[in-house]
């Protein structure tokens, strides 16, 4: 009887693993602070559940901060013909998002520009967060 109770609350727990790795577009990221920078790609990550691109980006003092670009998920990606081998490191690029709410060097990727200004869809559209007004700075 205990090792049934056992296995039976292992198997809630490894299922509501999934749930907490996902996370709120509006929890993350700010709607209202579009960025766009230009670097060169340190990284790629085609990994679930998203798939990142790492760029250094240099400011005009010349230093260098590598940002945390987050996209659609691999799967989303290449349905929609963003293949793996569109960005790779070396790469420069020019890339929109929404940057974090805790203002760290990282964002929800939404649009690609490559060296031969071919655009792609990275990531989608902001999501305005619940009770909020278009332009509204939360």
């Amino acid at each position: 009887m205990k090792s049934r109770l056992f296995l039976a609350g292992a198997a809630v727990f490894m299922a509501a693993i999934p749930v907490t790795a996902h996370h709120s577009f509006a929890a993350e990221y700010d709607a209202q602070a579009l960025v766009t920078l230009t670097g060169v790609v340190s990284k790629v990550e085609w990994t679930n559940p998203h798939a990142y691109i790492y760029v250094d980006v240099k400011d005009a003092s010349g230093k260098v901060t590598t940002w945390g670009m987050e996209g659609y998920p691999p799967n989303t990606l290449t349905r929609t013909g963003f293949t793996r081998h569109i960005v790779t490191a070396g790469d420069t690029i020019t890339i929109t998002g929404y940057r974090a709410r805790d203002n760290a060097a990282r964002a929800a990727a939404r649009e690609v520009t490559t060296a031969d200004g071919k655009k792609y869809n990275f990531g989608p559209a902001a999501q305005e967060a619940p009770n909020s007004s278009k332009g509204a700075k939360q």
